[in-house]
C-alpha cells in the first residue's frame, strides 16, 4: 500500500506542493492544524504532529527568553540606581534624593510586574492552544489508524533461514512506511510517535548502535537504551503512543501460559525476528520459537487482519 494512497472511503484530496516549505511554525498550532485537516493520508497526520512539536519547542523557548529579558531589566534598573547613589541603602545624604530613588523603582517595578503579567498570561493561553492541539493530532491520528486497518491489511512475507537442523533466523520483508505504522498499532494497540520510526538508524554515539526509543513521550533523553525487560515496561506504561524507533515489538503466547517478548528489527532489505532473552535479545530461535512465532502470525491471518506469506530458505 503506497502511503501517499488514501484507503477506500477517504476522500482522495491534491497532494501538498513539496517545492513549497510548510509555514504551519510561524503561523502557530492553527499552521499545524491545518495541515492535518488538508489531508487524510497517515504521512499528513505525522507531518502535522512534527510541525506542531518544532512550533510548541520555539514558543516555549521563547516565552523564557521574554521572561530572562524582563528579569534582566529589573536588575540593571536597581543597579543604575544604586549606582546613581540614590538607594534608600546608600551612605549618600540627601532625602530629597532617596525619595525620588524610591518614586523612580516603584514605578519602573511596577511596569515591569504589569509587563511580567501579561507575558504570563500570553504564555497560559499559548500553551493552551497548543496542548488542545496536539490532542487533536493525536486522536485525528488514532482514529485515521483505525480506518485505515478496517479497510485494508498490512502484508507480511516471512522467510525462514535454517541454522542447523534445530534452529534458525526469521526474516520479515521490508514493509513500507505505512504499514510499519498500521503493524504497530495492530500488534501494541499504540502508534508509534514517529512516521519513519522502523527505518530511522541514526545514533547520538556513533560508537553505539540505534537506540531502540526515542527522548519523548514521557522517556528520558538518558534512558532511550533500556534492557529488554525495561524496554517492556515502557511499552506497557504508555497509552495511545509509544516512541519505538527501529523495531516493531510483538508478545506471543506460550503453550503453558505466558508470553514471549519478540521484536521485528529492521534490517535493510529485511527485518529480523528476535527474541528476548534475558536483558538482551537473539535472533538464533530454536525450533519450537520459530514455529510458535509462524504459528502466532499465521493466527494473525486466518483472522484476516494480516495478509501473510511464508517462504522456506
Amino acid at each position: 500500500m503506497r502511503h501517499d494512497t488514501p484507503v477506500d472511503g477517504l476522500p482522495a484530496l491534491p497532494a501538498r506542493n513539496t517545492d513549497t516549505p510548510w509555514t504551519g511554525l510561524a503561523s502557530g498550532p492553527e499552521g499545524a492544524l491545518g495541515q492535518l485537516r488538508a489531508l487524510e493520508t497517515l504521512e499528513s497526520a505525522y507531518e502535522a504532529w512534527e510541525e506542531l512539536k518544532r512550533g510548541h519547542a520555539a514558543s516555549v523557548i521563547q516565552f523564557r527568553e521574554e521572561q530572562a529579558r524582563l528579569t534582566q531589566q529589573g536588575s540593571f534598573l536597581l543597579g543604575a540606581v544604586r549606582a546613581a547613589g540614590m538607594d534608600s541603602s546608600s551612605t549618600t545624604p540627601g532625602l530629597q534624593q532617596q525619595g525620588a530613588a524610591s518614586d523612580f523603582l516603584r514605578d519602573a517595578e511596577a511596569k515591569l510586574a504589569k509587563a511580567r503579567d501579561a507575558v504570563a498570561q500570553r504564555e497560559a493561553e499559548s500553551e493552551a492552544r497548543y496542548q488542545a492541539a496536539f490532542t487533536e493530532v493525536r486522536t485525528t491520528l488514532l482514529d485515521r489508524v483505525q480506518r485505515y486497518l478496517q479497510r485494508s491489511r498490512p502484508h507480511l512475507t516471512l522467510l525462514l533461514r535454517r541454522v542447523g537442523a534445530e534452529r534458525s533466523i526469521l526474516h520479515v520483508a521490508r514493509v513500507q512506511p505505512d504499514e510499519a505504522v498500521l503493524l504497530c498499532y495492530l500488534l501494541t494497540q499504540r502508534v508509534p510517535s514517529r512516521y519513519g520510526f522502523l527505518f530511522d538508524d541514526s545514533t547520538e554515539d556513533l560508537s553505539l548502535p540505534p537506540a531502540p526509543l526515542y527522548a519523548e513521550e514521557s522517556v528520558a533523553s538518558d534512558a532511550i537504551r533500556p534492557d529488554a525487560p525495561g524496554l517492556l515496561r515502557v511499552i506497557d506504561a504508555s497509552t495511545d503512543v509509544v516512541p519505538l524507533k527501529g523495531f516493531i515489538p510483538l508478545r506471543v503466547p506460550r503453550p503453558g501460559g505466558g508470553e514471549d517478548f519478540f521484536r521485528l528489527l529492521q534490517r535493510g532489505a529485511v527485518m529480523e525476528v528476535e527474541i528476548a532473552d534475558g536483558p538482551a535479545f537473539r535472533s538464533i530461535l530454536s525450533r519450537e520459537e520459530s514455529e510458535r512465532f509462524a504459528g502466532h502470525i499465521l493466527r494473525l491471518k486466518l483472522e484476516e487482519r494480516i495478509g501473510l506469506d511464508i517462504e522456506a530458505g
